[in-house]
């Protein structure tokens, strides 16, 4: 999930239609260069999707986090949506990343590697293939 444009910008804003949003609200967006995408009138499920990447983002992210700024919230953002597409495990994906290649099997691994995201917050978690024990050859033990 792209969040913003290449120069920084929110390129839309997917809302629902509540009276608290007004005219001028929007008119802001529009004039900062958002786009305003309503969701369709009576279908109360329609942001549900938007509003459960929201709640992972919160309770995962940035509720344990001190953000000091925009630029330090978007940075913090923009490496979690990454880690949400490519690192992190999905149930209904069979604990696969959404951008994992649906084509490749994973097969069990001798070892388990981590990564750490955001300092530490979060951990990714990798199977990497058995190192076979390393044997130098050359001088014959002396132990006789």
């Amino acid at each position: 999930m792209e969040l913003e444009d290449r120069a920084g910008r929110f390129r839309f804003l997917i809302r629902d239609r509540d009276s608290k949003f007004t005219a001028a609200f929007d008119a802001v967006l529009t004039d900062n260069g958002t786009a305003v995408v309503l969701t369709p009138p009576q279908s109360p499920r329609s942001n549900a999707f938007a509003e459960r990447w929201i709640r992972t983002v919160r309770t995962e992210c940035t509720d344990r986090l001190l953000i000091t700024g925009e630029r330090h919230l978007r940075t913090v953002l923009n490496q979690y949506a990454e880690h949400y597409n490519a690192g992190r495990a999905h149930r209904s994906l069979g604990l696969r990343a959404p951008d994992d290649d649906p084509n490749v099997i994973p097969l069990p691994a001798a070892m388990v590697r981590r990564r750490q995201v955001l300092g530490g917050l979060l951990n990714e978690y990798r199977t990497t293939s058995p190192r076979l024990p390393h044997h130098p050859q050359g001088k014959p033990s002396s132990a006789a």
